[in-house]
């Protein structure tokens, strides 16, 4: 099974795991405090649960690059939308500060929450 290294907690999910779904099933902070209540519950459109991954997963769909070419995303960087991309092996995620994710500065690593 693939683990998730994420916030500080390292899990296990199945082959093909949706990332968006295991992260909040695991009490992941994957959104911005005003991006909580404001997304689009993973269909990909509003591009607020921009993370960075390291490991084996899906390519990105037409959706997830369609979104991240848009601003403030930038198709330059190595950002992945977790509600479109799907979890083939062991990976780490970061996520960026800003209501997007898309700012430099880190809002948790996948070894502390802070």
């Amino acid at each position: 099974m693939p683990t998730i290294t994420a916030q500080g907690k390292t899990f296990d999910c199945k082959p093909g795991a949706n990332l968006r779904r295991a992260l909040l099933e695991h009490g992941i902070d994957l959104y911005s405090p005003r991006a909580n209540y404001v997304n689009c519950m993973g269909i990909g459109t509003c591009g607020t649960c921009a993370v960075a991954i390291e490991g084996n997963v899906s390519k990105a769909n037409w959706r997830d690059v369609a979104r991240r070419t848009l601003p403030p995303h930038d198709p330059q960087k190595s950002l992945r939308l977790a509600c479109q991309t799907q979890v083939l092996g062991d990976i780490k995620v970061t996520k960026f500060e800003g209501f997007w994710g898309h700012e430099s500065a880190t809002a948790w690593t996948p070894q502390s929450s802070d």
